[in-house]
């Protein structure tokens, strides 16, 4: 005889299952209010927020820190029931801002604005909210420093993921190589979701420069809109089975690794 609470779980769990099953569109930004509010907090309380920005990637699309983890999200909403929130599209470039189609964002004004969009999520109900961030440098730091500060004002729970930087492993093994920025890897993430995006014809390995180790040189702007991890490493091969092995894997990391993080917080009954 199945015990009274267990038999709670299990309609709860049952109905959660259904629910996401309905449910029109994983996407914030085209679900209706009177649907949102039948689903979060009750049925969905994790979303999921890409951010980028605009900046040269060698022979892919300048946007492509916004692809890479927009795409990303809609691969794995279903599998982490989250809702996608739309993507934040400009970032504080760095040192590749001359680049023609670049756009940099200060980190005054970009400080208060993420702040706010992920206090807004918050104040729509979500208690696990995930950055999925493409672009590094000092965008970074901030989405870290941010998301701490507001998970610890209104009692959520933030995660920021830097996608490349998680996935190197992956890197190392579906390549055998390092990557690099616009290099083998992201260059391959972005194949796998639209070839059309990818301008072999264009490329040059001229394009590529090595970052430099801490201390030894700096330029602004930085000389290549490729940037390779490791010297003779990381040059784009443009293999689209390779490129769709990539994409799989990686998505499957971040996302076992979201799960698990979720599962731990609710252990830990934080």
């Amino acid at each position: 005889m199945i015990k009274p609470l267990l038999l709670l779980i299990l309609l709860f769990s049952f109905s959660q299952i259904n629910a996401q099953e309905k449910i029109s569109t994983r996407e914030m930004n085209l679900i209706n209010w009177m649907e949102f509010a039948e689903y979060v907090p009750g049925y969905i309380n994790t979303v999921l927020l890409p951010t980028g920005t605009l900046e040269p990637h060698g022979v892919i699309n300048n946007g492509a820190d916004n692809i890479a983890p927009e795409a990303m999200a809609r691969d794995m909403a279903k599998e982490l029931n989250a809702l996608i929130a739309p993507t934040l599209n400009y970032g504080i470039t760095g040192s590749m801002a001359a680049f023609p189609g670049a756009f940099q964002i200060s980190e005054e004004a970009y400080r208060p604005f993420i702040r706010d969009i992920i206090k807004g999520l918050a104040k729509n109900g979500f208690k696990n909210i995930i950055i999925l961030n493409g672009h590094g440098g000092g965008q970074t730091k901030v989405l870290q420093e941010v998301a701490g500060e507001v998970a610890t004002e209104l009692g959520v729970r933030t995660l920021v993921i830097n996608w490349w930087s998680f996935a190197s492993d992956v890197t190392l093994e579906v390549f055998k190589e390092d990557g690099g920025h616009a290099g083998l890897n992201e260059t391959a993430y972005i194949q796998a979701i639209d070839p059309t995006l990818v301008h072999k014809e264009k490329y040059n390995p001229d394009m590529a420069t090595p970052y430099p180790a801490a201390g030894m040189w700096s330029a602004v702007p930085f000389p290549s809109s490729i940037g390779l991890y490791q010297e003779g490493q990381g040059y784009p091969n443009f293999d689209q089975a390779q490129a769709d092995e990539y994409f799989q894997k990686v998505n499957a990391k971040v996302s076992a690794f979201i799960q698990e993080i979720i599962k731990k917080w609710d252990l830990a009954g934080l």
